[in-house]
C-alpha cells in the first residue's frame, strides 16, 4: 500500500494553481471540471508520477473553520521535503512567496514556513540526517 493522493483545501483554485506551479515549481497533473466541480492536482517536478496534491475548493463550512483555525494558530496545513531549503527559499522569495518563518535550525531539520495565499501555511523541511 502507498499514498497516491492527498488533498489540501484552498479558497481559490486558480490562485492556488498559480502559487503551487509558478512559485513552488510543481507541475499541473490533472484538471477537469463537471459543472461547478473542478478536480485539480499538482505533482512534484522531481517526481511527476509520485504523490499528487489535490487543490480542493474549500466550500465546506466545517473544513473552512478547521483551515482558518490552524492558519491562525500558525500550524502548517502541508509539509514538503526539500534537499536544498536555502535554494528553495531564495527561489520562492524571488517568485513572490511570503515567508512567515525563514529557514530555521530545529532539532533534526531546518524548516521554513510560507503563506500559500489560499488560506494555508506550508512548511518546507530539510532533514539533517
Amino acid at each position: 500500500m502507498k499514498i497516491k493522493l492527498t488533498s489540501l483545501y484552498v479558497d481559490d483554485q486558480e490562485r492556488a494553481l498559480r502559487f503551487y506551479t509558478e512559485v513552488l515549481g510543481f507541475k499541473k497533473k490533472t484538471d477537469f471540471s463537471q459543472g461547478d466541480y473542478r478536480w485539480l492536482t499538482v505533482s512534484s517536478a522531481e517526481d511527476p508520477d509520485g504523490v499528487e496534491l489535490q487543490l480542493a475548493l474549500n466550500n465546506n463550512p466545517a473544513a473552512k473553520a478547521y483551515q482558518q483555525a490552524i492558519f491562525e494558530q500558525g500550524q502548517p496545513a502541508m509539509m514538503f521535503n526539500t534537499q536544498d531549503i536555502q535554494g528553495d527559499y531564495k527561489r520562492s522569495c524571488e517568485r513572490g512567496a511570503e515567508f512567515t518563518l525563514p529557514p530555521t535550525d530545529v532539532t533534526g531539520s531546518i524548516i521554513a514556513m510560507l503563506n500559500d495565499t489560499c488560506g494555508n501555511l506550508v512548511q518546507l523541511v530539510q532533514l539533517k540526517y
